[in-house]
């Protein structure tokens, strides 16, 4: 056993966790956005009555945030998995993979579009 392969390991882990910890952040915030959007359009409805019709577009947006928030922390979560066994291996070779900001970013700008033209029409 090496001291400094340990530790480096150990550095590893804990990069792992904060990454980890990093995506339970942006997940339970876009939960609690998607989530909010929601309620505040139906508290309108209900203050306001019939005076208003409540645009579909909220229910999906909100829905879209909430789907988007849950999937990217599901993923982190196996990632984090991935790389606790690759750690544990001693596996550090680097591999090509998706990006999960990335695929989160492209979801949000596509919720963005959609929300866009909802709005625009």
């Amino acid at each position: 056993m090496n001291l400094t392969n340990e530790l480096a390991k150990e550095r590893n882990r804990a990069a792992a966790e904060r990454t980890l910890m990093a995506w339970i952040r942006t997940s339970l915030s876009l939960i609690s956005f998607g989530f909010g959007i929601d309620r505040v359009v139906t508290a309108l409805h209900t203050a306001l009555g019939d005076k208003i019709d409540p645009l579909r577009l909220s229910r999906s947006l909100g829905l879209a945030f909430i789907s988007i928030g849950t999937l990217a922390l599901l993923s982190a979560a196996i990632s984090h998995r991935q790389d606790l066994q690759r750690i544990d291996r001693g596996n550090f070779t680097y591999s090509s993979r998706l990006s999960l900001s990335f695929v989160v970013a492209i979801a949000l700008f596509l919720v963005g579009v959609f929300a866009f033209i909802g709005i625009l029409v």
